[in-house]
């Protein structure tokens, strides 16, 4: 089904692999690694769009950018704060996430009509509620053969359309707008490698989870290329293959790229663009630091158990060996839930069967054309029955939605008790659908961590989504909740030809074509607030750590939970109350604790005169270091946890540890680049330290002397001191900082982005 290479290999014609010796034979010629590396389809994408001299450090500037309405205000006013005057490319404000304008007041909606100025004073693209989910509408308004989008949503995938496209934090989007670049090293690239044809029933889910599933733990693709060819590529449609795209996200990859043809030139067709169709396909002789081939005749319908897309089994699989599996992942969730909660999934066997209590099929994974085309077969004639499950449809877009209605899916759909609703991203984050307490969803959308679905453990609620695909989904709901594969009834799967209505989208979306009205003044609501001032980074830093995390992995999630969160995106002291909510409820108490010193040191008080901590911690650094004072000494936060930053790509995951005072984060390694980035962006470093016993527990103070020094001197290592206040002690150890670019280093000593690119 999947097999994983362990070491490069070579493409010959887009069709063959081969190793150094078969393509000289085949060819004739030597070959060299290095050269035929740049016959990747990404690293000619990558050199078009590089305004550095250098392949190695590269400068990115995008084509086009996208945001949806719990990123884009936060995005804008930081932009305005460093002298944004005009959008400088297409920018498009979607709002597909605070959708729901009921939660908070007016506030969802004051952040909407606070995007619709925004788009017409700089000159943008708004796109209103329920209209598209953001990637949905980029796919179809937005993608064109050979070009890069960036955007504010980790799920920023168009690799089958042509497009290098890239999810990341804010700020990175904030220096697209103040035309400086994204900068990285020259990423690697791996082959997904495709033979066969799926067999029916199996749809784009099935296939992305079993990928998600052999190179997660391993980190095979981590901040890498993913770049799809092979003979198998040209039986897939076109929205298969953006639904498998899609959820290379959960791979923790840095961006796909797949070979393009006549199916996606058609899609460009159907679209009305024929014009920005352009075939994509490797060089003759093209070489990739690792290899997934992906036998697709061999896919099976797949689960991903909770609480993580990688948590893979294929349904069979689970349906043979029930209580074994639901008893492995009650374990595991253990771990993940911190044991606040008594978790169980055995209580979902029914004679002998896995039952659930809700589907839902939507967002930018699931509510394509062809997914719900696909479920409205298997449910034709169908009852969802009047029990406990339920199912709810949301396509991808208005346009998908019309042509739903259109070709009579929708009413396939709705008659066996289905609801069909609007294009909206809630029950991939948790705004909407929220199940019952103790009960089991079953997703075709992005993700399943702890926290998404709702859970609230302080609370003692809990409940577990399972990922799947809209066709199994399907086949349960027609089993009435009882889980079962789509190959079980794949012979009721036909057929539909799309067609694109864009009228929907001229009558009512905001284009404002590239052209700016300085005159238009931009709707401020009550709940939309300007950054809090923020200091540059001293010379001395001393850091108390207010929270301690030893889960293997620590999403974005539960470092700002998502939810009745997004209400607050655009508050920044608001949505930091909310900072490790449900993960370490202490966290925000013991961090504003110690603020209250670095505030009292701003203002030019003296620290020890508002935190009974300070006289003691210096008294004792000041054995060593008889120089640090609080004139030079900064007081701040830190956490720890072994890997964090998985999922999201939101920035207030770490703004928000920052508006609370916090400097850094410690860390064995980071799960993505977006999140390390994000640290950097919001002025926070991002120390790496080795695994192993941590010199340190939480609530205790660190000392690390010069560290303004050691970042302006690119010190390959910084020690740091935990201090023993009974001891009267200090205990060394060392920290590393990794690669960092110089503008990188200037914005963590300037102390965060807004500061330097501030225009007073």
């Amino acid at each position: 089904m999947i097999k994983l290479h362990e070491g490069g290999a070579y493409l010959v014609n887009g069709v063959t692999l081969a190793d150094e010796a078969a393509v000289k034979a085949q060819t004739g010629k030597d070959v060299n690694a290095a050269e035929a590396k740049k016959a990747t389809m990404a690293y000619g994408i990558l050199q078009a769009h590089n305004t550095s001299d250098n392949m190695e450090h590269l400068k990115i500037k995008f084509d086009k950018l996208t945001s949806h309405d719990i990123t884009f205000v936060g995005i804008i006013q930081t932009a305005r704060a460093s002298g944004l005057k005009k959008f400088p490319i297409p920018y498009v404000l979607t709002n597909c996430h605070n959708s729901l304008c009921a939660v908070g007041g007016t506030i969802n909606e004051d952040d909407h009509m606070f995007g619709l100025t925004c788009a017409k004073k700089y000159g943008g693209i708004y796109v209103p509620p329920h209209q598209a989910v953001i990637h949905q509408f980029a796919r179809e308004m937005l993608a064109g053969g050979g070009r890069m989008i960036l955007g504010s949503d980790s799920h920023t995938r168009y690799g089958a359309l042509g497009t290098m496209a890239m999810g990341e934090g804010g700020p990175e989007l904030v220096k697209q707008l103040l035309n400086q670049t994204y900068d990285i090293d020259m990423p690697g690239v791996v082959a997904v490698y495709m033979t066969g044809e799926p067999m029916k029933g199996v749809g784009p889910q099935d296939v992305a989870l079993a990928i998600i599933g052999a190179v997660f733990k391993n980190g095979y693709v981590k901040n890498k290329v993913m770049e799809f060819v092979g003979p198998g590529v040209k039986n897939l449609s076109a929205d298969f293959r953006i639904g498998v795209d899609v959820m290379t996200t959960e791979t923790t990859c840095l961006s796909s790229i797949w070979q393009t043809d006549e199916k996606i030139a058609e899609f460009y067709e159907i679209h009305n663009r024929p014009e920005d169709y352009k075939e994509v396909k490797p060089g003759d002789v093209a070489y990739y630091d690792g290899v997934i081939e992906v036998d697709l005749s061999k896919i099976k319908p797949m689960i991903a158990m909770p609480f993580h897309p990688s948590n893979t089994y294929t349904i069979d699989e689970l349906n043979a060996n029930l209580d074994d599996i639901l008893a492995d992942c009650e374990k595991k969730a253990l771990v993940s839930l911190d044991g606040a909660v008594d978790f169980k999934l055995r209580d979902k066997i029914r004679n002998g069967k896995l039952y659930v209590e809700q589907g839902v099929i939507a967002g930018c994974a699931g509510g394509g054309f062809e997914n719900i085309c696909a479920a409205a077969d298997i449910l034709n004639g169908a009852s969802i029955g009047p029990d406990e499950f339920t199912l709810n449809v949301y396509p991808a877009s208005m346009p998908v939605y019309m042509e739903l209605i259109k070709n009579g899916a929708a009413a396939k759909i709705m008659q066996t008790g289905a609801i069909m609703k609007t294009a909206f991203c809630g029950p991939c984050f948790g705004a909407g659908d929220t199940p019952a307490n103790n009960a089991f969803s079953i997703r075709h959308s992005t993700r399943n961590f702890p926290n998404r679905e709702g859970s609230k453990l302080q609370s003692g609620q809990i409940a577990s989504v399972a990922l799947m695909d809209a066709r199994s989904i399907a086949a349960t709901a027609a089993n009435k909740g009882y889980l079962t594969p789509a190959t079980e009834v794949p012979d009721k799967i036909g057929a539909y030809k799309y067609y694109f209505d864009k009228s929907i989208y001229e009558n009512r979306v905001f284009d404002s074509k590239g052209v700016a009205d300085d005159s238009v003044e931009i709707k401020f609501g009550p709940n939309i607030k300007d950054w809090p001032t923020m200091g540059a980074l001293p010379e001395n830093l001393v850091l108390r750590v207010v929270s301690e995390i030893h889960d293997p992995v620590t999403t974005t999630d539960e470092l700002i939970p998502s939810g009745e969160t997004s209400s607050y995106r655009s508050n920044p002291l608001g949505l930091a109350e909310f900072t490790l909510s449900r993960k370490d409820p202490n966290y925000v108490g013991l961090a504003k604790d110690i603020q209250k010193a670095e505030k009292a040191r701003m203002e030019g008080t003296c620290p020890c005169e508002v935190h009974p901590d300070v006289k003691p911690v210096m008294s004792v650094v000041k054995t060593q270091f008889a120089d640090a004072s609080h004139e030079n000494t900064g007081f701040g936060s830190t956490i720890f946890a072994v890997k964090p930053g998985d999922g999201s790509a939101r920035e207030q995951a770490a703004s928000c540890q920052k508006v609370l005072g916090g400097w850094a984060n410690i860390a064995n390694e980071y799960a993505t680049k977006r999140y390390r980035s994000n640290l950097i962006n919001w002025g926070m470093l991002p120390f790496v330290i080795p695994e192993g016993e941590l010199p340190f527990t939480n609530k205790d103070y660190l000392f690390f002397p010069g560290i303004r020094k050691a970042v302006e001197e690119k010190a390959a290592e910084i020690k740091g001191y935990t201090v023993d206040v009974n001891g009267n002690a200090l205990k060394e150890f060392t920290v590393t900082l990794g690669s960092l670019t110089d503008e990188e280093r200037q914005i963590i000593l300037k102390g965060c982005l807004i500061n330097y690119n501030r225009v007073d």
